[in-house]
């Protein structure tokens, strides 16, 4: 019987918000936040490769879309808290600042992580978001609502 909660769904969030983030942002977010606490490796900041899969429809067998770039890093706070990250593109910094994000998130400092890191990137993909579908939207065509000139 586990004596803990379980953090999957909100760390699944907070990992995916992290991994989405523009370059540059998660860094800038933690460096305001709080001082770099102290870490050692577990894993240093890699860059590899990993193969996208897509599914034809959203629902059609899964087929290999290509290969993306992605940094991985883990590491360990003196607490003994473990923080991973994965995330797209070829930035060890912004590796490095999701996993110490991720670390500090199963300390006391989690409240200062969601209001100072956390909640301003969600606000900012939901703003990403919205912009995109009101420009979608800009460009959608009714054609039920098109008089013929038949009549």
């Amino acid at each position: 019987m586990k004596d803990t909660i379980d953090q999957t769904p909100d760390r699944k969030a907070w990992m995916g918000l992290m991994a989405n983030a523009p370059q540059g942002r998660v860094t800038v977010l933690l460096e305001a936040a709080l001082p770099q606490p102290a870490h050692t490796w577990l894993r240093a900041p890699e860059i590899g490769s990993v193969i996208v899969r897509g599914r034809a429809g959203g629902t059609g067998a899964p087929f290999n879309l290509g290969e993306m770039t992605i940094t991985r890093c883990a590491l360990k706070l003196t607490g003994g808290e473990v923080g991973h990250a994965y995330i797209q593109g070829r930035n060890k910094a912004d590796a490095e600042a999701a996993a110490l994000v991720d670390a500090l998130m199963q300390t006391g400092a989690a409240t200062v992580m969601r209001t100072k890191v956390l909640g301003p990137l969600e606000q900012e993909q939901v703003a990403r978001r919205t912009t995109r579908a009101e420009k979608a939207a800009a460009t959608k065509v009714d054609f039920f609502t098109m008089v013929r000139g038949e009549d």
